[in-house]
């Protein structure tokens, strides 16, 4: 059987980046004053950060389905049988049903797994099955793999902007206002417990105390040094950095990689956001 390996660029790389690793990506959409663009591909990153600096209200959605069902066209003429796929999770966006959707559409095997989150995990995850199969790994064994890295994954966010959250339909109109007025800093996560949808794990009041209730979540999930770990960012590299530190510390050896946070996230978040993802990629 021969299989297709798709993903989206919630993964933070463009379809390049993937084409180069035999991956198919297909571009996530951000809308914005009546348009529609190509996530990494017509719109790059230092326009999305331009547009939140600009107080634009942007928004997200799935990749176009002409082009998911021009891509699964194609590859069904190259000889494929199935695509496997590992797209931002089913709590962000209807990617992963379109997906499966159009597979069955364009008669080809569908095999999927829910990240419950996006950005680095997923990239992760897309990559690894690639491996396992292509080295004689099962199905069932890849995806009970993928499975496992999902469930040890934490995301963490901390976000400076409530205003722009709520502007964006992320947030309720009262705990934006909470926020505002009691200068609370809102710790939110997502992981399989949440299905991939934002939740609140904590309301602080300042964002020192947010940085030590997340490393005190993750200590208490069984998080070890040995895990990945990357600090996210939305313009605040400086204090990236400090977050990353602060990490380190409290895992001793753990190495700690700084990135800009995926855009179809940080649209959301806003300015000023730090967030944190650790997962065991060895589960």
């Amino acid at each position: 059987m021969k299989i297709a390996f798709v993903t989206d660029t919630g993964t933070g790389h463009d379809p390049d980046y993937w084409k180069e690793r035999g991956i198919y990506c297909l571009p996530l959409q951000i809308e914005y004053n009546g348009n529609s663009y190509d996530e990494y591909v017509t719109i790059p990153y230092a326009k999305v950060i331009e547009n939140l600096h600009e107080q634009i209200l942007m928004k997200t959605s799935l990749p176009k389905p002409g082009l998911i069902e021009d891509l699964f066209e194609d590859l069904k003429k190259e000889g494929y049988d199935a695509v496997f796929c590992v797209p931002i999770c089913k709590g962000l966006s209807s990617t992963y049903d379109t997906l499966e959707m159009m597979a069955k559409e364009a008669n080809l095997q569908f095999y999927g797994v829910d990240c419950y989150v996006t950005a680095v995990v997923q990239g992760r995850m897309i990559e690894i099955a690639k491996e396992m199969i292509e080295s004689g790994h099962t199905i069932e064994e890849t995806i009970a793999r993928l499975e496992r890295i999902a469930q040890s994954c934490e995301t963490i966010l901390l976000c400076d902007d409530l205003h722009h959250m709520k502007r964006g339909g992320r947030l309720t109109p009262t705990a934006a206002v909470l926020g505002g007025l009691l200068k609370i800093k809102p710790v939110l996560y997502l992981d399989k417990k949440t299905k991939g949808r934002v939740d609140v794990l904590a309301k602080v009041r300042t964002m020192s105390k947010a940085q030590d209730r997340v490393i005190e979540f993750i200590k208490e999930k069984g998080v070890l040094s040995d895990f990945t770990f990357i600090v996210a960012h939305v313009d605040v590299l400086d204090a990236a950095v400090d977050y990353a530190q602060k990490i380190q510390k409290s895992f001793d050896g753990a190495k700690v990689k700084i990135i800009d946070l995926v855009s179809a996230v940080g649209i959301h978040t806003g300015l000023g956001c730090l967030a944190l993802q650790v997962f065991n990629e060895n589960a």
